[in-house]
């Protein structure tokens, strides 16, 4: 019988299924049902810098009106609609009290003071790791992108000081060499990379002549990049690896782990399919190891990594070619399927 046990930034998991951070994984109450259908770890849903500056508008916006008290005043105590991250601190902490599994974090903010500040904050909540959300959206012409990269491995340092619990890196595929920017944040003492965070971009309603924002969720061609950069690093780097994006079945789930990732992330595939979509990802995974013989996730993980792979050329460029030139013979062969 297969076993599905795994290890992720220094954690066992029972599974090598991760739910990502989305809303599906917002409710303390509601977790627990993730957990019972079989996923090895859940990333809590990100806290982003704009919900603390948020807040923090709105306690200054509530001294300043209490400063100016007077008797003609119908009330004397600022009004404060919500808590904002504060409030976020708690769910988490709650969430973890209603787990066995593994509870991982998600941070995303701008500046080093609020990184820290709020990583050290997470900690403290008793989560088991913290995933640090790397996603910047270029606003300023002068920047380049080595200014970013390195302000981003700046910050990574400067958490890594602070915090102790593992730390994992969840980046976009949007850099010049995904691989230098991985290699030099692995020499920082991380745990593992999270390949790669979905980019949710405007569109443009033309009839209204207005921004306007959609979800388009992923699909199972859209694992093609996770495996590529899992097949690349593995076997290269001291963290460990998670696939993000595309994983929607079983079938996308081993490509990802044959390629050398340690877990995959699911979110799309929830949404689409329920929590119910958990226990058939790990069946069509366990059924798929029995009927290759493999007892555990390790005898098979990054067996078609380029470390293993006997081709030189695998998952370089030279694909792209080999593909251009037999397009006509694989388009045939589709047609015949």
């Amino acid at each position: 019988m297969a076993n599905l046990k795994t290890t992720y930034l220094g954690l066992e998991l029972n599974s090598p299924l991760v739910v990502g951070a989305s809303s599906l994984s917002s409710d303390p109450d509601k977790v627990k049902e993730l957990e019972d259908a079989g996923a090895g770890a859940i990333v809590f849903k990100s806290l982003f810098e704009e919900q603390i500056q948020l807040e923090e508008l709105e306690l200054m916006s509530a001294l300043e009106e209490y400063e100016e008290r007077n008797a003609e005043m119908t009330r004397l105590f600022p009004s404060l609609k919500h808590a904002g991250p504060k409030e976020y601190l708690l769910r988490l902490k709650k969430a973890k009290s209603n787990l066995s599994i593994p509870l991982i974090a998600s941070l995303n903010a701008m500046h080093d003071d609020t990184w820290i500040d709020w990583a050290k904050q997470i900690e403290e909540t008793g989560v088991d790791a913290l995933e640090l959300n790397f996603f910047t959206t270029p606003r300023d012409f002068e920047m380049t992108g080595s200014d970013i990269i390195q302000k981003q491995i700046d910050t990574l340092k400067s958490v890594r000081s602070y915090v102790k619990i593992p730390i994992a890196v969840k980046l976009s595929s949007f850099y010049t060499n995904p691989l230098s920017v991985i290699n030099r944040m692995d020499l920082e003492k991380i745990n593992g990379f999270v390949l790669f965070n979905k980019m949710f971009q405007p569109d443009i309603d033309i009839e209204k002549e207005q921004l306007e924002q959609s979800i388009i969720l992923s699909n199972s061609y859209d694992v093609r990049l996770a495996i590529r950069f899992a097949g690349l690093l593995y076997g290269n780097i001291h963290s460990d690896i998670s696939s993000a994006g595309g994983i929607i079945n079983g079938t996308d789930a081993i490509k990802t782990i044959l390629a050398g990732a340690s877990t995959f992330q699911v979110v799309s595939t929830l949404y689409q399919n329920g929590v119910g979509q958990i226990p058939i990802i790990l069946s069509e995974i366990e059924k798929w190891m029995d009927s290759k013989g493999y007892k555990s996730i390790d005898e098979f993980k990054g067996k078609l990594s380029r470390k293993y792979m006997k081709d030189p050329f695998a998952y370089r460029r030279s694909q792209y070619v080999d593909i251009i030139m037999r397009s006509e013979e694989i388009l045939k062969n589709k047609a015949l399927i």
